[in-house]
């Protein structure tokens, strides 16, 4: 049954009302866009706030969406590393943007090279991890496994342990490089994010491999576990002092992107991953304002109970969850979601809508909810169905209850 199948007659009679005023229009929805956009700056900058106008939209679309717009075969390996060619589809993507949706969405401009650090190695090259890109023209980057066996894991935590992390992550010309840079006033780049510990052990030893492992050889897991997390916190502490932070100053926040933590039931993920997070965090954001975020957009709701503990307070978790069932286990979490990403990505007018009108009813007591989809952004999803969202909220997701059109 779909999301608009479900709804109440009266949300079924508000959603038919806007897609055929939308028909009626060319296809575009009635919006005022210069009022939506003052509300929108005032509602994103604190989603549970007492005053924001309307419901904060999160889902602006994003890079992965200007094949479909443009109506060009999807080639993002070539619009990562073509950089001329890629602004230039993003200013013909801004040209039609900012005429449907009121904005340019997307950088038009590449960050000067000569401010830019050398690259650091990542907790993936300290673990023997290649990154290589699958799937061809429209495919992404993933990691390659470094370990087939226990055994092999077990020879390659011992080469981890033996790595000087300082040493290994920092290329060659780094302090020369540092050194130009400071002068010109940029400092080095931190390490607050990271793919989360269930998702980054499933990458390096296989995801059937780590689950049996946490099974039948607990002690190795947890070695594996702590392995991870002794490597984290050293490059992260490295690249602070690099750039000039100690541990009283340093910037508070940390994101994981953990989509594999689904595949853990929550006692393997309390041996697991668990203390990962909880390390970090207690690290690098201990405080009430500081961020604490995590992306997974898989079905693990079975962890909420978990994940209240760790205490996010930012997170954008899959759409087999709802909003109601995220609040329950975490209060005071922004909740970035609940659209599924391909409603979007198929433009499923009707029910993109009566998407936006569940998540509202179960939001609005609370608030705390930036809508967007529970998950990433595809490629498909056009202008004209952000520009359906923003009427929807316009018209009726709005807090101070004013009436639009």
């Amino acid at each position: 049954m779909s999301a608009y199948d479900e709804l109440s007659a009266s949300n079924m009679r508000k959603v038919d009302l806007l897609l055929a005023e939308t028909r009626s229009n060319d296809g575009l929805a009635p919006v005022d866009l210069e009022r939506f956009w003052a509300d929108q700056d005032r509602s994103i900058k604190d989603p549970f706030g007492a005053d924001i106008p309307q419901l904060p939209l999160g889902a602006l679309l994003t890079d992965e969406c200007v094949f479909a717009e443009l109506g060009i075969e999807e080639d993002y390996y070539r619009y990562q590393h073509d950089k001329p060619w890629a602004l230039s589809l993003n200013r013909k993507y801004n040209d039609i943007a900012e005429r449907i949706v009121g904005r340019r969405l997307l950088r038009e401009t590449c960050p000067d090279p000569r401010l830019a650090y050398p690259a650091t190695m990542g907790l993936h090259d300290v673990f023997g991890a290649r990154r290589v890109w699958h799937g061809g023209a429209s495919g992404s980057w993933w990691l390659e496994q470094a370990a087939q066996t226990p055994r092999d894991l077990e020879a390659l935590l011992d080469r981890v342990d033996a790595v000087n992390v300082h040493d290994f992550i920092l290329p060659d010309n780094w302090h020369q490089e540092k050194t130009r840079l400071l002068a010109a006033g940029v400092k080095p780049p931190l390490y607050r994010q990271q793919r989360g510990p269930c998702t980054f052990a499933c990458s390096i030893f296989g995801a059937e491999n780590t689950l049996l492992l946490c099974m039948d050889q607990p002690e190795l897991a947890r070695r594996f576990s702590a392995t991870i997390l002794r490597v984290i916190l050293e490059i992260a502490r490295v690249l602070d002092e690099e750039a000039g932070y100690s541990p009283q100053d340093a910037p508070g926040r940390w994101a994981w992107a953990d989509d594999n933590c689904c595949l853990f039931s929550p006692e393997l993920y309390e041996m697991f991953g668990y203390p990962i997070v909880k390390a970090v965090f207690e690290r690098y954001c201990p405080n009430a304002a500081d961020t604490r975020y995590q992306h997974s957009d898989s079905p693990m709701g079975h962890l909420l109970g978990l994940m209240s503990k760790l205490d996010f307070n930012r997170v954008n978790f899959g759409p087999t969850l709802t909003v109601d069932q995220i609040r329950r286990h975490l209060p005071r979490a922004v909740i970035q979601g609940q659209l599924a990403p391909f409603t979007y990505s198929r433009n499923e007018h009707a029910n993109i809508l009566a998407e936006l009108l569940r998540d509202f009813e179960q939001a609005a007591e609370h608030r705390g909810l930036v809508f967007t989809t529970a998950g990433s952004i595809n490629n498909g999803t056009r202008l004209t169905s952000m520009r359906l969202l923003m009427a929807g909220i316009q018209r009726y997701c709005r807090f101070d209850r004013a009436s639009i059109g």
